[in-house]
Parts: C-alpha cells; structure tokens; sequence
C-alpha cells in the first residue's frame, strides 16, 4: 500500500534553525505520511520574495506554508480567502492550497501563545492583568489577540514605529472597546509598573542581537515572556529569571502552534505531549551543535 504524500514549508528570513522541520517529520511519521518541510529563507534566495515563493509553493503541490517574519501581514494580500480568527488578528502564519491552488491563511500562533502561556501559568495567569506587549508585527497582533482572549484587563503596546502600534491598538477597540488597550511610549515606566512583559520583537534572536526590554526596572512579582525560541534563553529572560521573575520562552509557542498547523495541512491533529518531547531532543541537538561551532 503506499503512502499518503505531503510537502509543507516555512517561508521567511533568517529560518535555518528552525525546529519546524524535525517537529513536523516526526508528526509525519507518526501520521504514516511521506511528507516533508522544507524551509525557503529569502536570506538565501537572492532575489526570491513572498509572491514568487508563494506561487513556486502552489506550483509544486505544496499542501501550504508557514510564513514567519517578516511577511505575515504581506501575505495577506496574496491569499484568496481568510480564516475568521485570522482576519481578526491581521496577521496569517499558516496557509493551506487547496488542489485547485485556492490559498487560504490561518493564524496559529495565537493559539499557540495562549496554551503555551496557560500551561505555564494557568488559564487564570492573565486575567485582570496589566501587561506591556513589546512589538505590534505580526507576531505581536498575535499575542495581543491571546492576551484578549485570556482575558488581560489593560494591555500597553509599544512599538518602535508609532503608526504599527496605533493600527494593533486600534484592531483592539473595535472588538474590544478601547478602555483594555492604549500605545505607551514610556517603556521603562510602563515595565516597571507591569504584572507582565512579553517581548514579541525579532531581538534578542541569532541574527537579531538586543534587547528591547529596559530590564533595569524589572522586579520579582513579576512574569516575563518572549516569543524567540532561538537561543530558547534570550538575553531578556536570563536577565528576568535571575531578578527572580517566573519566565515564558518561546518554545511552547512554537509548539502549539506546529500542532494547529500541522492539522490544517493534514486533517490530522498530531500528539502534543510527543512534539513537545521532539523539541526537546532537537533543541538540544541544536544547542550543541551551535556551542561546537562556537569553540
């Protein structure tokens, strides 16, 4: 009997270490699927952008992509349909083909945020919370959108760019009114007075070094999350968890939100508890790896 055949990617730039790949083949396996992820950094396609890579995706019978930063708003305007959540959200990390190449985006990270951060904390660790989101991309829409969801009672936006952080706010108030959201521009003082911070910004990644987070201010009593998972410990968290703020990485995200999609390519939801131990192993491989090229 042979098997059932699938090709998904991730489309974006500076993806080489994602984990996405191992998590998704060993969900392949586990689904008895001939199936394969294939990453298409733009870094290393010169000359390649979103629609060309999108069109080469649907062209060689891909089921769908992810798409990571920094095009899952652009991507938008490249599909033929939306999911409700995503529309919502205005942003798209995950689209399906459909065999007659109608594209179709989700967003998953939003509910990878929200059960990354529920097993961690507790489906109660948001509610009636004041939290500072650094970062309105498309990763930040996300989690701001978990935030509502979780049910966040004041939620501070800062962004570099003002005009981002204005349009999230403004998505905000009109499904939530306006009095849970405002943009902040005094970080160090909307930190400091924070149950919660989440850095939701590329810094602090490989390839992005920083950290947006003035972490002078951060005090225990606090909880610190990051969206970034490589390194799994950025900057941000180390300097958190050793001021004794309980911490977020981006590794249950990430992993909650490969479970969502892989269903959405698939029709098949994939073990959770099996995932999150394939993470675990490549994550290590990972690490070591990178420390081995370090010495």
């Amino acid at each position: 009997m042979s098997h059932r055949r699938a090709l998904v990617g991730l489309i974006g730039a500076n993806i080489m270490q994602s984990l996405a790949p191992a998590l998704h083949a060993d969900a392949f396996a586990a689904a008895n699927i001939d199936g394969y992820y294939h990453l298409m950094d733009v870094d290393r396609l010169p000359g390649r952008r979103l629609p060309q890579l999108i069109e080469a995706a649907k062209a060689a019978g891909f089921a769908g992509v992810n798409v990571t930063f920094p095009f899952k708003q652009d991507v938008l305007a490249l599909l033929d349909a939306v999911d409700a959540e995503a529309a919502q959200t205005g942003s798209v990390n995950t689209v399906t083909f459909a065999d007659d190449g109608r594209a179709t985006g989700y967003n998953t990270d939003r509910i990878g945020f929200r059960r990354s951060f529920e097993e961690k904390f507790g489906g109660e660790g948001a509610e009636g919370a004041t939290v500072t989101l650094i970062g309105a991309g498309g990763a930040g829409r996300a989690v701001a959108f978990a935030f509502m969801d979780l049910g966040v009672a004041a939620l501070r936006i800062h962004d570099t760019v003002a005009a981002r952080a204005q349009a999230l706010a403004d998505d905000l108030a009109k499904h939530y009114g306006t009095a849970r959201c405002r943009i902040v521009a005094d970080l160090e003082r909307e930190v400091a007075t924070a149950d919660g911070i989440v850095n939701a910004t590329p810094l602090g990644m490989h390839g992005f070094p920083g950290n947006p987070v003035p972490v002078g201010v951060l005090h225990a009593g606090q909880w610190a999350a990051d969206i970034i998972y490589t390194p799994i410990e950025t900057a941000f968290l180390k300097t958190a968890a050793g001021k004794g703020l309980r911490v977020l990485d981006g590794g249950g995200m990430c992993v909650h939100q490969a479970v969502a999609a892989f269903r959405l390519f698939t029709g098949i939801a994939p073990d959770v508890a099996r995932m999150q131990s394939v993470f675990a192993a490549a994550l290590r491989r990972r690490d070591a790896l990178n420390q081995g090229r370090l010495h």
